[in-house]
């Protein structure tokens, strides 16, 4: 390598500063062009003041990875299910009702637990699920 004297000039260009801004540049373009692209803007509707369907008596009905059935926290058979929810049925003419099942079960457990609120003529149902992040 050649030793410079001090009084020459140099007749080579440093670039790594001009590559630092460059990237720097590069990384505030995208950011700031992913955070303006976020969606569409939409005037979403509004709600009713009615209460929702959890503030109000909602049952929810969980049937676990080994099968069992619960309701609300507490574990019961489907002759036991039929005979509470006739009960709150009765109390609450229009009983809203949430079904959350493991995704590993048998379908024919939440069929059979269909097939009760059907015959009980529960129609508010809510099925529990998950939100899948892209």
């Amino acid at each position: 390598m050649k030793v410079q004297a001090e009084n020459e000039p140099y007749d080579e260009i440093n670039i790594t500063p001009m590559l630092d801004l460059a990237y720097v540049l590069l990384v505030i373009f995208i950011i700031l062009t992913t955070a303006t692209v976020q969606g569409i803007k939409v005037n979403l509707p509004k709600a009713s003041a009615q209460p929702s369907l959890a503030e109000s008596k909602t049952k929810a009905i969980t049937i676990a990875q080994d099968g069992t059935i619960y309701l609300d926290t507490f574990p019961v058979t489907m002759t036991e299910l039929e005979g509470l929810l006739r009960q709150y049925k009765a109390g609450t003419p229009d009983l809203p009702v949430i079904l959350k099942a493991d995704s590993t079960i048998q379908y024919q457990s939440v069929v059979d637990v269909l097939d009760l609120l059907g015959r009980l003529e529960i129609s508010q149902l809510g099925l529990v699920t998950t939100r899948v992040v892209k």
